[in-house]
């Protein structure tokens, strides 16, 4: 009677075991309790793909259009400060021309005092008006006005003012002789053309 107890108790605990053994081989499920899958539809990497390759060509265009309007923005601003630039230096040249001819009689006057002045030994006035032509030789100096060359020079109807002419052999042709009244120039602008005496 024991002993058939005792089968029965070892059946039962085996047949315990294999439940449990069972159990734990289940397969687990995902979390979500649906299985995985990687399935992927070509078709719409494909759509994406060219979605794609169209915003960068778009793109890429955009970057021309601009980096052209750069560019053409710098130039235009490049060729503005020059421009200005010019537009400066040629108002401030004009400036300079107009205030230095209205000073040029006063400078001719000097001249003319002075001659006479040195024409009388020991004459004080002579330093006196010698100082002011100095001072004002030297203004005109710092302004880059210059005297024209005339005397021996070939007469040149841009820079001179032809009021004689005189037939002398001992002259070379349109060699000027003589200077009746200086003229005077800023870089390339003529204040006043000198007044000369032209040979054959």
């Amino acid at each position: 009677m024991d002993d058939k107890k005792h089968f029965e108790d070892n059946n039962m605990e085996e047949k315990e075991e294999m439940e449990l053994t069972e159990e734990g081989n289940e397969p687990e499920e995902d979390a979500s309790g649906e299985e995985n899958s990687c399935n992927v539809d070509v078709n719409d990497v494909d759509e994406k793909g060219d979605e794609l390759e169209k915003k960068l060509e778009d793109a890429n265009r955009k970057y021309e259009e601009y980096f052209d309007m750069l560019q053409r923005t710098v130039a235009e601003f490049d060729n503005y400060k020059k421009r200005t630039l010019k537009e400066k230096d040629n108002l401030y040249c004009n400036t300079t021309v107009e205030v230095a001819a209205v000073f040029l009689p006063v400078l001719d006057n000097l001249e003319r005092a002075l001659d006479v002045a040195r024409k009388e030994e020991n004459n004080p006035l002579s330093e006196g008006v010698e100082l002011v032509y100095r001072q004002m030789t030297d203004v005109f100096k710092s302004l880059e006005v210059e005297e024209i060359k005339s005397l021996g020079e070939s007469f040149n109807p841009e820079l001179h003012n032809a009021v004689m002419h005189v037939s002398d052999d001992t002259y070379g042709e349109n060699e000027i002789i003589e200077e009746f009244q200086k003229g005077y120039i800023l870089k390339d602008k003529v204040l006043r053309h000198s007044v000369v005496k032209v040979a054959n």
